[in-house]
């Protein structure tokens, strides 16, 4: 399976240049496979670059999710990470990934310095 990096999946949720998006999706009909580093580093342009909120992005995670032609890695991690950025939307959806990938590799506790993050299960705040 192919795969795809982090231009253009921002292209396959922002839709904001009609070329590059009929690009995008023309690779993508046969089926790609998105990494969860470019999945992080999309959600990181949707907020620096595109202004989006805890909630929009998640919202374009979970399309991403769904997407006929898309396979995430680990999307169980993502899932759950989707999950609880919902109802803790003070965590990103990045360090809920890193906090789920670091459980299901069995690698607790994650020692962060985020005030946030360090609060929740399995992490550890130094």
């Amino acid at each position: 399976m192919r795969a795809i990096d982090t231009n253009v999946l921002v292209r396959l949720v922002t839709r904001d240049d009609a070329e590059q998006v009929r690009a995008a999706e023309a690779f993508i009909e046969k089926g790609a496979w998105v990494s969860l580093i470019v999945l992080v580093e999309t959600t990181w342009v949707l907020r620096a670059a595109y202004k989006l909120g805890a909630d929009e992005i998640a919202t374009a995670v979970e399309m991403l999710l769904r997407h006929k032609d898309l396979t995430l890695q680990d999307p169980d991690v993502v899932a759950l990470a989707l999950e609880l950025v919902r109802r803790k939307p003070a965590v990103e959806l990045s360090d809920w990934l890193f906090l789920d990938i670091a459980r299901k590799a069995g690698h607790i506790p994650l020692g962060t310095f985020d005030k946030s993050l360090g609060k929740r299960e399995g992490a550890q705040r130094l």
